[in-house]
């Protein structure tokens, strides 16, 4: 088992949503890039959510989600895992987020990418404090949920929703 932690969370003045993986895969944690596995589709499904392909470039896909209102981090701060699987995970430590809450008020919804990100967070932080804030979770995009693409597509569409409405 190797010691794994995640990055720090890609947050501005701007966020409305802030979207919640468990732990970045090898692949990211290599590039040092949320969601850098090809295979991953989270980055398709965002820009999907707005008509557009991907950008290429990491930078720009990170300024086009703060454009949209949009913050990325993990639950998990680090944590003990061989190789990228969220069943591997073993001693893991959350992230803190009272602190990012009281640093960006602005965020008011929070959705979890996949079931380990939303139980860990259940488990370890809890949602009873936090009555403004909307939490939802949604189906991985991950590479290991076989969900097709377009059902995640339309379980992912309602983001835009949660733009639109101010939650």
């Amino acid at each position: 088992m190797s010691q794994v932690s995640s990055f720090k969370p890609i947050v501005d003045e701007r966020s409305r949503i802030l979207i919640l993986g468990s732990m970045p895969g090898v692949e990211s944690l290599r590039l040092q890039e949320y969601y850098a596995n090809p295979r991953n589709q989270f980055w398709k499904l965002i820009y999907a959510l707005f008509e557009l392909e991907p950008s290429k470039s990491f930078d720009e896909r990170v300024s086009f989600v703060k454009s949209k209102g949009i913050a990325l981090w993990d639950v998990i701060e680090n944590c003990l895992r061989e190789g990228s699987l969220d069943s591997a995970i073993k001693e893991e430590k959350v992230n803190n987020f009272r602190g990012l809450f009281k640093a960006y008020p602005s965020i008011e919804t929070v959705l979890f990418n996949g079931g380990k990100a939303y139980e860990t967070y259940k488990k370890w932080v809890g949602f009873e404090a936090l009555t403004n804030i909307t939490f939802l979770k949604l189906t991985s995009s991950s590479p290991a949920n076989t969900k097709k693409y377009e059902e995640k597509l339309r379980e992912w569409g309602g983001i835009k929703d949660f733009l639109k409405s101010g939650n």
